[in-house]
């Protein structure tokens, strides 16, 4: 018969408790909530989540290979940081066919910010044709292979949906919330980690 130590014991409870404890994060339960919930200090929470991230794959990592064919969706969500006059809008591109993101920035809503999403997409995406609506940011995109539609045509819809699923699971998406973010980096850290995720779901769809 195996002998198991007192400690492992509790080392493999600590690590099942540390799994649900992120989990847990992942929908909508802010940090005060958990430390209370689950009798662990939120600054042990917060070290967790950090190390978490960290050991991520990077975004490109989880992304399937991109088709000849493959439609592009370009859209962008409002969000904060500390206080509402500190406007951060997300911008981020999907495949419709993956229903991945393909890449995602974090910044204001000019045409610089555009830019810098679109440097981030991986080449084999670039020449895909991709829709936007009509806001003139995106008149920075390559015009050969890109058209602005309203959101009556359906062709944002994907990505629309996507962006309601990103308020139901993160809070500080959420237009009228008490949670919010307190640093860019940690704003950018819980954005990716959620991203990161969703493709990794999407990836393992047959």
């Amino acid at each position: 018969m195996q002998c198991v130590s007192g400690f492992g014991i509790q080392a493999r409870g600590e690590k099942k408790e540390k799994r649900l404890i992120l989990r847990a994060y992942q929908e909508r339960i802010s940090l005060r909530g958990l430390s209370r919930l689950f009798a662990v200090h939120r600054h042990t929470i917060a070290r967790w989540i950090r190390a978490h991230v960290a050991s991520l794959p990077p975004l490109r990592a989880t992304l399937l290979p991109a088709q000849p064919d493959d439609l592009l969706e370009i859209d962008e969500a409002w969000s904060f940081v500390r206080t509402r006059r500190n406007k951060r809008w997300l911008w981020t591109v999907m495949c419709r066919r993956t229903r991945q993101i393909v890449a995602f920035v974090i910044g204001d809503r000019s045409q610089q910010s555009c830019r810098r999403l679109w440097a981030k997409v991986p080449f084999t995406y670039r020449r895909c044709l991709s829709y936007s609506d009509f806001w003139n940011a995106y008149q920075a995109l390559p015009k050969e292979n890109h058209c602005a539609v309203g959101k009556e045509s359906g062709e944002l819809s994907h990505m629309e949906r996507w962006y309601c699923t990103l308020r139901q699971r993160q809070a500080r998406y959420v237009r009228k919330t008490l949670s919010f973010s307190k640093s860019d980096a940690y704003h950018h850290m819980v954005t990716n980690w959620f991203i990161i995720d969703h493709n990794l779901a999407m990836y393992s769809l047959p």
